[in-house]
């Protein structure tokens, strides 16, 4: 999966309702993803088939054990305009009220009480850097990195405890390791599951 850039002006030059405006109308084949990445709208194609089973065995383990009245959304838009960023992370998981009190297609990304980001090879960086730094600055509380395209080969990263635009990673292991998460979801996330690639 590779992403396109689709109007390259800087962020700078624009107001974050116009970002906002460029990314609404941007006319992306059906099944791509159209995102805000430090001022740059990118459209990205569909992910792959390993891709969506890693996103099915993760969303599958978190229905587990998510709280009442959470939902694990696929699609759902998280905005982070002090990076001029909104993104739209492989799941997030955050608070059904918090889509209730958002008109639109987007919620502030700190509003989400995780958010899981699975690298495709042609963008990994972006999930690494420019997204886990905004996840960090909007103070969303666990960011969990899947990364089937790690130079060292495919790796879980869990981070945490956000200050300014840097997490502290909390778990960190390989394909096949159990990866726990903390409460409020209390599990062990089987990694050996994941296809490689």
């Amino acid at each position: 999966m590779s992403a396109l850039t689709v109007d390259h002006t800087t962020a700078s030059g624009h107001e974050w309702d116009d970002l906002v405006r460029i990314w609404q109308e941007t006319d992306a084949p059906e099944g791509c993803k159209v995102e805000i990445i430090e001022g740059i709208v990118t459209v990205a194609p569909p992910p792959s088939n390993a891709h969506n089973k890693i996103a099915d065995k993760v969303q599958r383990r978190l229905y587990q054990a998510i709280p009442e009245g959470w939902g694990i959304y696929q699609t759902l838009g998280t905005a982070v305009p002090s990076r001029d960023g909104l993104y739209i992370p492989d799941l997030a998981v955050a608070p059904e009220g918090v889509l209730d009190a958002e008109e639109g297609n987007y919620i502030p990304a700190a509003a989400a009480e995780l958010v899981v980001e699975i690298t495709s090879k042609s963008n990994a960086s972006n999930d690494r850097i420019k997204k886990a730094a905004g996840y960090a600055q909007a103070g969303v509380p666990l960011y969990l990195l899947i990364d089937g395209w790690a130079p060292g080969g495919p790796t879980v990263t869990l981070y945490g405890e956000p200050k300014g635009d840097v997490y502290r990673v909390l778990r960190a292991g390989k394909f096949g390791d159990a990866i726990e998460l903390p409460e409020p979801f209390a599990l062990s996330l089987d990694t050996g599951v994941f296809p490689a690639k």
